[in-house]
């Protein structure tokens, strides 16, 4: 059975595609188990599960976490995010709603907070600066959480960078504002006491929010999860699209030696679409009861 429980959506956060759309490939790629994992967003649960149903797509509800977290040892003390991800959590619980409401609203007054530096940065460059108009008009744009890729989409549109990376790499890094902090302890407490499990997501990234902040090794990855982590999180994602093949086999053994649950997917944003790409084994799938 095809496996994927890592796939962003348009309707809940940053993926390219509407779910109707997601589930149909999916269909048609045989993708027998399947998540949604918005960041900091469940708006999209409701109508995924519905129609994971009409295509007899088993289905897992999801989010994707962001994570503030420090280790005194490493970048000074300074924080790093890490995103965690949260299964079977019920859609309904109130605490979990309330917080994705703040988070999502937070997303909203950063967005403004970015666009202000960005204009200090176009001011500097005698470029136009972004109005209000432009403001709305990417807005309109967003079907669920409101974060720096809609932002590098309206400047690709605007010809003003010509690529993703370009407009990270001139504007978007440089003119960042801090998420609201959000604590490994509190997304245990709200994943687990909306009875799903928390994940800790692609823990070798190189190009995500990762550990590799922390460190290039693999060991010493493991060493902060089993120092600091292990009390807080129920499993890691071992298969993931940007992980090799060593770090894949390090991290299932580390999970094993640690009781933990073992996930997988793509973390697919449909640009470009490659769910159901990476390789997750039968026994993933039994975890969750399938």
């Amino acid at each position: 059975m095809k496996i994927d429980l890592h796939i962003h959506s348009k309707n809940g956060s940053d993926g390219r595609w509407d779910l109707k759309d997601i589930f149909a490939e999916a269909k048609k790629r045989e993708i027998g188990l399947i998540s949604i994992t918005d960041h900091d967003s469940i708006a999209a649960q409701e109508e995924a599960k519905s129609l994971a149903a009409s295509y007899s797509i088993g289905y897992i509800t999801g989010v994707e976490l962001n994570v503030t977290y420090s280790h005194p040892d490493y970048k000074g003390g300074k924080a790093a995010s890490l995103d965690f991800l949260g299964y079977g959590i019920d859609i309904t619980n109130a605490p979990l709603v309330r917080k994705l409401d703040e988070l999502r609203a937070y997303r909203q007054v950063r967005a403004e907070k970015i666009l202000a530096n960005i204009n200090e940065e176009l001011r500097k460059q005698g470029l136009p600066e972004f109005s209000d108009a432009d403001l709305d008009e990417i807005q309109s744009g967003v079907d669920g959480a409101f974060g720096r890729p809609h932002i590098a989409a309206y400047m690709i549109e605007k010809g003003i960078v010509s690529d993703k990376q370009e407009a990270f790499d001139k504007y978007l890094v440089r003119c960042n504002v801090e998420k609201m902090p959000l604590s490994l302890a509190e997304a245990s407490d709200l994943v687990r006491a909306a009875g799903g499990h928390l994940i800790l997501a692609h823990p070798n990234d190189p190009n995500g929010t990762s550990l590799v902040a922390f460190t290039q090794s693999i060991e010493t990855q493991q060493t902060i999860i089993a120092g600091g982590m292990l009390e807080y999180i129920d499993g890691i994602e071992c298969w993931h699209s940007r992980h090799d093949r060593a770090t894949m086999e390090s991290y299932l053994r580390f999970a094993r030696e640690h009781a933990l649950m073992t996930t997988g997917g793509s973390d697919c944003h449909q640009s470009p679409p490659i769910l159901g790409s990476v390789d997750v084994p039968d026994f993933v799938a039994r975890q969750f009861g399938f």
